[in-house]
């Protein structure tokens, strides 16, 4: 019943949102070029999956958001792990690393150009760039968080280092790096529409600008409604993945709510 109330109750909001959406347009009147209808929009997804126009740009975001994410991930985890582990490592690295996050990522995406090219590579290393920071952020945090007297009881029978952080610190950070990672997708789908603006000629980003200039509106919103189910589903997957690798949350979740 509960997986069937998570589904039922977004539908229903959905449903109300679009209904909305569709009786603005009738009852002020508002021309396409401004607000397309939910039916021309809807219209628009299924004449690009008939005729296979946006299959090629929706693989190219993927292809870009899942590699870029993939990479940024393994890095954040990394660092976020010899960070937390080693105070003179966080002394020489940590400053650095703040100062690339509070940079904007557009003010870097030229220089990623000039250094990388105009193909795929640049895309992903921007999304690499992107999606970094939050999850390295939280798995930096968990490692830290792990309980001292487990660690100290762990420390009493001899327990080495690697132990200890395979076995305590991250056992315990796995939610704040699942956390991490959610935000991680969402922002990975953000760096990869990003570049694909500044310079593409495929993708749902590229689809979106290209279409602006032709001032096709049911375009422009079918491609960011298709950006937005890829972050849902992204989201989605992440989330089932954190129910099935950390079985004891979900039985702690399921006792709570018995």
């Amino acid at each position: 019943m509960h997986r069937f109330q998570a589904v039922i109750y977004p539908l229903i909001s959905l449903a109300v949102l679009v209904f909305i959406w569709d009786m603005a347009v009738r009852l002020f009147a508002i021309p396409d070029y401004l607000l397309p209808s939910p039916a021309a929009v809807f219209g628009a997804l299924a004449s690009g999956f008939q005729d296979n126009s946006l299959w090629p740009h929706i693989a190219v975001t993927l292809g870009e958001t899942l590699s870029g994410f993939a990479v940024g991930s393994v890095l954040a985890i990394t660092l976020g792990v010899a960070l937390a582990e080693s105070r003179t490592f966080e002394r020489f690295v940590y400053p650095l690393l703040v100062a690339l996050q509070a940079t904007p990522k557009v003010a870097l995406g030229p220089i990623i150009l000039v250094w990388f090219g105009f193909g795929t590579l640049s895309k992903v290393v921007l999304v690499t760039l992107v999606c970094f920071f939050p999850l390295f952020v939280n798995t930096v945090n968990g490692i830290r968080r792990a309980d001292p007297e487990l660690l100290d009881a762990c420390r009493a029978f001899s327990a080495s280092r690697w132990y200890l952080l395979f076995h305590v610190k991250l056992p315990s950070a796995a939610s704040d790096i699942f956390a991490g990672l959610q935000i991680g997708v969402a922002l990975a789908l953000i760096g990869a529409v990003v570049a694909e603006f500044l310079s593409a000629q495929s993708g749902l980003g590229y689809l979106i600008a290209a279409s602006s200039v032709s001032m096709s509106m049911s375009t422009m919103f079918a491609g960011v409604i298709l950006l937005a189910l890829i972050g849902l589903c992204g989201a989605e997957l992440v989330r089932w993945l954190q129910r099935r690798l950390l079985f004891w949350e979900a039985e702690a979740v399921h006792r709570r709510r018995r």
